[in-house]
């Protein structure tokens, strides 16, 4: 007798459940203890956990866990239709943006994308040393043959981080504004921050083909977009009320108060979030070579399934130097921003 068979009959229910077991597929367990001669229930706990599995043993009414993950699947598939419909024209421009920046950056050739890199690296820092770097770094992948699969990564990084803070600087500015649109909104950034990276996947390949961008773009995005809304939120709440009842005393709109007064005094935050931004891409980009992302993730993933040991760790370094040259990149920059600040 399954053990809750009582307790469903001390209840009054045992008409509601019906024959125990009757007509329920066997569960896992069940089949294994047939496989080996014996009985799942006789060699189980003194006392089982009330699971779904265990409660359908004692009464057929009650679903099998295996019922709930059959729902999930073909609730989401009988959704699939319309939701494609409703994404598929809002996420293709993704697509020509990632296929373009990543044509751009494969076509330029190298004596011209080089300088390019080193400029930006310049004018974003103005630091020597970090200009030296960058350009040592990107010869020195240039040298393995790495610079091709180096500016593949970069450019899908330009991309996702620029959509991420273009999306995310405006969400974060509405919340902090809102105390109701924040408390609604942190949960759901909760929700994006602590999934687990390959679980994002999930649902966007049943949505997209493999060999669409938008595929891995949408899971960067969501991936990388969080700390900027956090910090831009966070930098403009930590504004100094006394700066605002200037303002005020000035007779500044609301629109002057966050262009004139909130957004430089927040930049700073907002700056430490791009980069936090910037290096979730990267992190991302990596995980997302598994569904057809192009980069130096792809020889990482060829090293790990081959068991090539050189690739994988050649084009780890490679990672490791792209995220430091963009880590310093940011930080300098960053940096430039506080003491600007501080001189004002």
């Amino acid at each position: 007798m399954a053990f809750y068979e009582k307790i469903f009959s001390a209840l009054g229910l045992k008409d509601w459940c019906g024959e125990a077991g009757d007509g329920a597929p066997l569960s896992m367990a069940d089949l294994m203890a047939q496989a080996n001669g014996g009985d799942a229930a006789a060699n189980g706990p003194v006392f089982p956990f009330p699971s779904l599995d265990n409660l359908n043993e004692s009464c057929a009414t009650v679903l099998q866990s295996r019922d709930v993950t059959k729902g999930i699947e073909n609730g989401f598939l009988a959704a699939k239709p319309a939701l494609k419909s409703v994404l598929d024209p809002i996420t293709q421009p993704l697509s020509w943006m990632l296929d373009g920046a990543l044509w751009l950056f494969e076509v330029t050739p190298w004596f011209i994308m080089i300088p390019i890199l080193v400029a930006i690296s310049w004018y974003a820092s103005r630091s020597k040393g970090v200009t030296i770097f960058v350009a040592v770094s990107i010869f020195l992948l240039g040298l393995v043959d790495h610079y091709d699969v180096a500016m593949q990564t970069l450019s899908i990084i330009f991309v996702c981080t620029t959509i991420s803070v273009l999306l995310g600087v405006p969400i974060g500015i509405a919340m902090s504004k809102s105390d109701n649109l924040q408390r609604a909104t942190v949960p759901v950034l909760d929700l994006l921050q602590t999934l687990p990276t390959f679980v994002y996947l999930i649902p966007l390949i049943f949505l997209f083909s493999v060999t669409e961008s938008k595929l891995y773009g949408i899971a960067i995005i969501l991936y990388a977009i969080v700390p900027v809304i956090r910090l831009t939120d966070l930098g403009i709440r930590l504004v100094d009320q006394d700066v605002i009842e200037a303002a005020n005393a000035f007779g500044m709109n609301n629109r002057q108060k966050l262009l004139r007064v909130q957004l430089p005094l927040a930049l700073p935050n907002i700056m430490a979030g791009i980069n936090q931004t910037i290096m979730m891409s990267l992190a991302m980009v990596v995980i997302a070579s598994l569904v057809s992302a192009p980069g130096l993730g792809v020889n990482v993933l060829r090293g790990i399934r081959n068991l090539e040991l050189g690739v994988g760790i050649v084009a780890g370094i490679g990672i490791v130097l792209l995220a430091v040259i963009l880590d310093r990149v940011s930080k300098a920059a960053l940096s430039r921003v506080d003491m600007t600040r501080v001189k004002h």
